[in-house]
């Protein structure tokens, strides 16, 4: 459900509403049952899930129904304030939404033949600020899901209609990005990007990668970073079989994705490659995390927006793209190959 306050449950009850969709797979929702309602009635939707005590054994026989709620009430904290109504950062919420993931997580790791197996993860919106005042020292999603699944190595990777960006440094204060940026990092976030596109059906990916510095380093005359690391990890992966082009200026290889030379942009930070995808795939894009082997994990590129929650105008067309993404890709790796998007976007109405 991700945090409480935010407008994870109101996307996620719109984009599961679509029965097409919901016909797709088998759901299982970590939240709370009085937040789902609440969602609901905000977005003029019939509650159309089985509700289950996340602390019942029942859980485990639900295997008839679509959409199952796996509830964990919150309904206040010590001093009696209720957490749906806060919609600002707060401990309870921080603390619920990272335990529904932890419940996720679980969920994911459990043998084939149990009927709780999670083959995908699609996880709402949190709020990092509250994880912190919840006593999580994690900077988000990526960083405890890479650890949980013991990830050698990993990338967040955004998948839209127009662009598909990967990202060599995640949650990085610029001042640190120095200390991190290695060849390694780099050459991960080309070779987990192509092969992800690969999964994603695209036989040969051409692979773009931005310079770090202005103008791609001019030459050294800008930083150093682009002759020492970039361009060794890009030969690195050309020698892998990868087609790699750059460094390129942040400022303008994409452009040249949008126009259809590349496939993917490997960005160095996190602005670098999220303002774009922003900007051009607003309520579109999909963020997957990369490197978590046979889980397939997604979210909405939003954040909680926590000034419209509540109100029941939240655009649910990302988690709506990150569902049928994580289905389709789930199918893969099931060895059902690709499939066909569940949903058109006639039938949702999103666009």
């Amino acid at each position: 459900m991700g945090d409480p306050g935010g407008i994870g449950p109101e996307v996620i009850v719109r984009a599961l509403a679509d029965k097409a969709r919901r016909r797709s797979a088998r759901f299982h929702i970590h939240g709370s049952s009085k937040i789902m309602h609440e969602a609901a009635e905000v977005c003029g939707v019939e509650p159309f899930w089985w509700q289950v005590d996340a602390r019942s054994g029942l859980k485990s026989s639900t295997g008839a129904h679509p959409v199952v709620l796996l509830d964990t009430d919150p309904r206040a904290d010590e001093q009696g304030v209720v957490v749906r109504a806060l919609r600002e950062a707060h401990k309870v919420s921080g603390a619920l939404s990272f335990h529904w993931l932890s419940e996720a997580i679980e969920d994911a790791k459990r043998s084939d033949g149990d009927p709780m197996r999670a083959h995908a993860i699609v996880t709402g919106p949190i709020n990092k600020k509250a994880w912190s005042m919840a006593g999580r020292s994690e900077p988000g999603h990526t960083e405890v899901l890479a650890r949980a699944f013991g990830a050698r190595r990993h990338a967040m990777m955004f998948v839209g209609t127009k662009l598909r960006v990967v990202l060599a440094t995640v949650h990085v204060a610029l001042n640190d990005i120095r200390d991190v940026l290695t060849i390694g990092a780099v050459h991960s976030a080309i070779d987990l990007g192509h092969q992800a596109c690969l999964d994603l059906g695209i036989k040969r990916p051409r692979v773009a990668v931005c310079g770090l510095n202005p103008h791609a380093g001019e030459d050294g005359l800008m930083g150093d970073e682009e002759g020492r690391l970039i361009r060794p990890a890009i030969d690195l992966a050309r020698r892998g079989g990868a087609i790699v082009d750059g460094p390129f200026p942040g400022d303008t290889i994409f452009n040249a994705a949008v126009a259809g030379k590349y496939d993917l942009v490997v960005a160095m930070y996190h602005d670098q490659g999220l303002i774009p995808v922003k900007l051009l795939e607003r309520d579109e894009a999909v963020n997957i995390t990369l490197g978590l082997g046979d889980v397939v994990r997604t979210s909405p590129d939003h954040g909680t927006a926590f000034d419209i929650a509540g109100t029941g105008v939240a655009d649910p067309g990302s988690m709506a793209h990150a569902i049928d993404l994580a289905v389709r890709l789930s199918a893969a790796r099931m060895g059902e190959g690709l499939v066909e998007d569940p949903v058109s976007a006639e039938e949702t109405g999103l666009k």
